[in-house]
């Protein structure tokens, strides 16, 4: 009787090792998803961007004014626009002109933004998706200017990013984000194409790195430039056949805004390089928000209508000057900013191979 009250005993512990090895199992599983499930929340995933062209005019305005006036705190566009997103819950459609000079007249009474913002709770999110998108088209800049005596340079503040398309050259253009592509694959069109003739000048919106240069099956000839803060990843694509870039451009080189990258052009939709497979010409514009590295080729890529973007940046267009001896195009009026310490540097042998950079 003993022997069995002891080995009841025994089996009782064992089975309690178990259940308590089973317990500190699911409670360190538990553990690893939460832990991962927070780091998973630690950017965005996902940003909708249709703010009316209008506004952001408007919102620039607003910005170099308070720029210009020295002794009170600086109202910035993106802060304003990321208010009133807050209040349509990112959803334009919603906006009327009286909203945003409701916004000023409370500013002018002496409310800033910072006091206004911070009873918004999605402030925060729309700010940082805002600052992503928007963050290197206005700030301080030196630009050349002509006068009687020839070309001076000038320090400027206000928008220093620049159309796609060089002065002078026509394109036609809707919102087409969207829109079915079949070819390799059905998928939607993650980009803005601006049609125009094979030639054309195209043109670096903002400052930054170059990191890819090459050719992609669906992109054909195309161009990745990366802005200097890292988040906003432009994309040049269906560029011209034979001679798609500006001579002497290279990966890891840093261009300037409206400087001349490459020229319009029909290549792509073929595994062979340097083929005319798109029928008609045009510019593949494109944008991809980067809030982690992870997201240059993984699931939770950001790519965002532009549709509105160009229709504001169609206002500042680069004039360019053509080279007959070479027929290369260059800027024809000088442009340079600061360069972050620590800009964005591609590392070697790290590109988007972009399976959806390539949705043309």
């Amino acid at each position: 009787m003993f022997i069995i009250l002891k080995k009841t005993k025994l089996i009782a512990v064992i089975l309690g090792l178990v259940l308590l090895c089973a317990i500190i199992s699911l409670l360190h599983i538990s553990y690893s998803q939460a832990t991962s499930s927070e780091l998973e929340k630690k950017y965005i995933k996902w940003v909708d961007f249709d703010i009316p062209a209008g506004l952001m005019k408007e919102a620039i305005k607003l910005d170099v004014t308070s720029y210009q006036e020295k002794g009170s705190e600086h109202t910035g566009w993106i802060e304003l626009l990321a208010y009133l997103g807050t209040k349509y819950g990112g959803d334009f459609k919603k906006y009327k002109p009286s909203h945003l000079k409701t916004l000023l007249k409370e500013i002018n009474e002496g409310k800033t933004m910072t006091v206004m913002a911070a009873k918004l709770k999605n402030y925060p999110y729309y700010l940082e998706a805002y600052q992503a998108v928007l963050g290197g088209l206005v700030g301080e800049f030196e630009a050349e200017v002509e006068e009687e005596n020839g070309k001076i340079w000038q320090k400027k503040y206000g928008l220093k990013a620049y159309s796609p398309i060089a002065k002078g050259y026509a394109y036609d253009d809707y919102d087409d984000f969207g829109a079915r592509r079949d070819y390799g694959y059905r998928r939607k069109h993650l980009g803005h194409d601006m049609m125009a003739l094979v030639g054309t000048p195209v043109i670096a919106v903002e400052s930054g790195v170059v990191e890819v240069l090459g050719w992609n099956q669906f992109g054909g000839w195309r161009i990745g430039i990366r802005s200097f803060d890292g988040h906003r990843y432009y994309y040049y694509a269906h560029l011209r056949k034979n001679r798609p870039f500006a001579a002497g451009l290279e990966e890891g080189q840093i261009v300037m805004a409206g400087n001349v990258i490459g020229y319009v052009g029909r290549t792509g939709y073929s595994a062979t390089e340097n083929v005319n497979g798109i029928e008609n010409s045009h510019l593949h514009f494109g944008l991809q928000l980067i809030f982690d590295e992870s997201q240059k080729e993984g699931k939770n890529q950001i790519w965002i209508d532009l549709y509105e973007l160009t229709k504001l940046l169609s206002n500042n267009r680069s004039t360019t000057l053509r080279d007959d001896a070479t027929k290369e195009h260059s800027r024809a009026l000088g442009f340079k900013e600061a360069i972050p310490k620590n800009h964005f540097t591609p590392k070697p042998g790290d590109k988007i191979e972009e399976k959806l950079e390539s949705d043309n």
